[in-house]
């Protein structure tokens, strides 16, 4: 297989990926997360580092927002690293109230598969 195909593979699967990541998110699909984070995985979220368990269990929990979609996507393949930058929107459940965030995730390729490494979620702000 050529680079160029390679590249184009893997740009399919890391979009996918992400994907997977924002519908897992809205609907608490902890399932889905054990088959694509890292052993190793760590996330900062709502000010603290969190590990791959301390993260499903936040996941578990309720969500406090609802129709959370994703903007803006950029991703970069930098050998068997990637980067996934983008903007979310969604909406909190206890006001109401329309925000927006940054994220940026990091995905490694290892054994053949892509796996999430890190992410960065900062608090999503208020869309004035």
């Amino acid at each position: 297989m050529s680079d160029a195909q390679q590249s184009t593979e893997d740009l399919a699967i890391l979009e996918q990926l992400n994907l997977d990541y924002i519908h897992s998110d809205q609907s608490n699909d902890v399932e889905r997360f054990k088959e694509f984070l890292a052993d190793d995985f760590i996330i900062q979220i709502e000010g603290a580092t969190r590990n791959r368990d301390e993260y499903l269990e936040y996941i578990a929990k309720p969500r406090p927002f609802k129709d959370l979609a994703v903007h803006d996507v950029n991703i970069r393949i930098l050998s068997d690293v990637a980067l996934i930058h983008a903007r979310v929107t969604l909406t909190t459940l206890d006001d109401g109230v329309a925000r927006e965030a940054l994220y940026t995730d990091a995905y490694q390729k290892r054994g053949g598969t892509w796996v999430c490494v890190a992410a960065c979620a900062p608090d999503p702000v208020a869309i004035a």
